[in-house]
């Protein structure tokens, strides 16, 4: 993909970008910090809290989070792992890929996050609560897992009409429009 991330737009489950693992970003110039600016705009404007880079598709391990919405608190991650996840809670979680689908989701408390710095520069954070959950979310979709895989079997019931509404609306988006025929 080009530089020019102005056309850039959140994707919707199913679209086959959201289940596919990202590449490691090699290259650490200004069509990625664009890139990353791109992402907080969306992620700002459809009030979210985290966006990874698959979700926009582009397949590169970057996701951007802000936890409270203050635009100081944006924070940028390339190539996230992360690493001694200590105690587990259970909290509602939504999608920006999933809109409508909210699902209790076990994860841990608190982690460690090792990334890199749009130069290229080593992070390490500590997070706990609400960034560390955020994190493994974004996480997440640089593996391609999505919230769906996590969610337990009653709110896989409860959400399966609007997961069977996103995916007819995907498929009829995607779907060849056949040339009108005019019959004389």
């Amino acid at each position: 993909m080009s530089g020019d991330y102005q056309s850039l737009h959140i994707i919707h489950h199913p679209d086959p970008r959201l289940r596919k693992v990202s590449r490691p970003v090699t290259e650490f110039d200004d069509q990625l910090a664009a890139l990353a600016a791109k992402m907080l705009e969306l992620m700002h404007s459809d009030n979210g809290v985290g966006l990874a880079a698959p979700q926009v598709g582009v397949l590169k391990r970057l996701i951007v989070f802000n936890p409270t919405g203050q635009p100081d608190d944006d924070q940028i991650l390339v190539n996230p792992a992360i690493h001694d996840m200590h105690g587990s809670i259970e909290a509602e979680e939504g999608c920006l890929s999933l809109p409508g689908v909210n699902a209790t989701i076990r994860r841990a408390q608190r982690c460690r996050v090792t990334a890199q710095d749009l130069r290229g520069r080593p992070i390490e954070l500590e997070l706990q609560d609400l960034p560390a959950r955020i994190c493994q979310h974004e996480t997440d979709h640089l593996n391609g897992v999505l919230i769906l895989d996590r969610m337990g079997p009653a709110d896989r019931i409860a959400t399966r009409a609007t997961v069977r509404a996103l995916e007819q609306s995907y498929r009829s988006r995607s779907r060849p429009q056949r040339p009108s025929v005019e019959r004389t």
